[in-house]
């Protein structure tokens, strides 16, 4: 055979066919008998069917494993794997207390008699830890219960209502009488639940309640036969209702807002201006108002003949506080507010060289406004045209700028740096406060002879950062809540 022919032949497929074949052999029985030694593969059957994907093929034949009748223990391998603890048995919470297996308050518990020697038991631990063995079993203690206060005591406020003290006062000229007069902590007075009224019912949720409340839940009447004829408050059956309006601004809060916006565009309420004080508020419509321009407007009122207004203020849904200028400064920083607002709040202004309204500069931010409402803005009378020039002479040595004087109202600015004060004559009065006094420390007597310039950074009020407004929102509201610390009213 010459070499072309071998060629040929190895080249043929039946050549091909048989050198795989033999391949496929070899590595067969070295598979088989060549590895014994070793463990073999273990195959395990999940008795699932798969599907071929290509439909056209023909069944295949399914191939038997050569390990397919060996058998391998799986407990050898488990033995390897340490055991689990077992799980600890649930913790049984020890019942106490007067609560069920339920978890609710139960009345059917028992109270006994104090006993003393319990009392002394506990008085010797001396805060130590107290060991089960060191109580005594049987011993049992009195719960006293709180009686009910008087019905006149529904809207009384210990430290506004103090009468004892106020009739000491020597002078209740500058009112002194509206401010606080603290009873003592044992004073018997303090250890009873005041009633609701009679008939309460749950309040209506905001906002219907800017509009109306219950009659039942602040049943006075003063006010409607005083101020009904000005728009304040109506009576409707077993409901009061607010039509929105006030002594100057009988047509509504919400026309008199849109006025004072036209007058001085630079206000913007809900932009510029985000934090209002009203102040001689009555029943605080000019405050529910502003809520729904986005504006937190807190509303304060002395507690007067007129029956706690602020109550009323308060069942509506705004935030309100009892409050009034007299001797002290009101119970809120320096700088706080956007906007101070008096409509008819029968505050002389110019009194004392002007310490209602040093105050008011106090509280007002740099470049914040203030508003003010009342006849001497609009009234020709001489007595009430001398008002309204001592009232120009002050705010002009205030550095207050009168911004707008239209209708019944009148509104000035707060300079928003100290260039003003800096450049008024020597000995003009009021002087600016001594370095030492702390604008911030409030609810200490007015320094009648001396006022506080700017304490903020020298930049136009509109340009701080909304982070600081939040934070100062924040901190009126902790105010209204310790406010409330000072009141005593049913729990609803």
């Amino acid at each position: 055979m010459n070499q072309a022919a071998v060629g040929d032949f190895l080249k043929s497929p039946v050549t091909k066919v048989l050198g795989y074949a033999v391949i496929a052999f070899i590595f067969f029985y070295l598979g088989q008998h060549w590895s014994d030694g070793y463990q073999q593969l273990v195959f395990y059957s999940n008795n699932q069917q798969h599907q071929p994907t290509d439909t056209t093929a023909a069944a295949s034949s399914i191939a038997i494993s050569p390990n397919a009748n060996k058998t391998i223990s799986l407990t050898d391998s488990a033995a390897v794997a340490p055991a689990r603890p077992p799980k600890p048995p649930p913790v049984i919470a020890e019942k106490f207390g007067i609560i069920d297996e339920n978890g609710v308050m139960s009345e059917e518990f028992e109270v006994g008699d104090f006993d003393p020697d319990l009392a002394g038991t506990y008085k010797n631990l001396n805060m130590s830890v107290v060991k089960p063995e060191d109580v005594i079993a049987s011993a049992k203690v009195k719960i006293e219960k709180f009686n009910f206060c008087s019905v006149d005591f529904s809207d009384y406020i210990p430290c506004l209502d103090n009468v004892e003290e106020i009739n000491k006062l020597i002078s209740t000229e500058k009112g002194e009488k509206f401010e606080r007069h603290c009873p003592e902590r044992d004073d018997p007075r303090l250890n009873c639940l005041v009633p609701p009224p009679e008939g309460y019912k749950a309040r209506i949720p905001w906002p219907r309640s800017r509009d109306k409340v219950w009659f039942s839940n602040v049943p006075h009447t003063r006010l409607v036969d005083d101020k009904g004829g000005q728009n304040w408050i109506e009576r409707d059956g077993d409901v009061f209702k607010f039509p929105g309006g006030g002594t100057q601004f009988i047509h509504g809060a919400d026309q008199y807002l849109n006025q004072i916006s036209q007058m001085v565009p630079e206000i913007a309420f809900g932009n510029h201006t985000r934090v209002v004080l009203d102040v001689g508020c009555g029943v605080a419509s000019f405050g529910a108002f502003l809520l729904s321009r986005n504006v937190a407007a807190l509303s304060i009122a002395p507690k007067d003949v007129h029956e706690n207004q602020i109550q009323f203020a308060l069942e509506r849904g705004v935030p309100a506080m009892v409050a009034a200028f007299t001797t002290r400064r009101l119970l809120y920083p320096s700088q706080a507010f956007d906007l101070i607002h008096c409509s008819r709040c029968r505050i002389n202004w110019t009194r004392d060289d002007g310490m209602f309204l040093l105050e008011v500069d106090r509280m007002l931010r740099g470049g914040g406004f203030f508003a003010w409402a009342a006849q001497p803005v609009y009234k020709h009378e001489l007595p009430l045209q001398e008002q309204w020039k001592e009232m120009e002479d002050l705010t002009t040595r205030l550095c207050w700028e009168l911004v707008k004087k239209e209708g019944y109202v009148a509104i000035w600015r707060k300079p928003s740096n100290n260039s003003c004060y800096m450049a008024r004559d020597a000995g003009a009065q009021p002087p600016l406060c001594d370095q030492s006094d702390d604008p911030d420390n409030f609810y200490v007597f007015h320094h009648f002879q001396h006022w506080n310039p700017q304490t903020l950074p020298q930049i136009p009020n509109h340009l701080l950062k909304k982070q600081e407004r939040d934070n100062l929102v924040s901190a009126i509201i902790l105010l209204l809540l310790a406010e409330s610390c000072f009141v005593t009213r049913a729990v609803r």
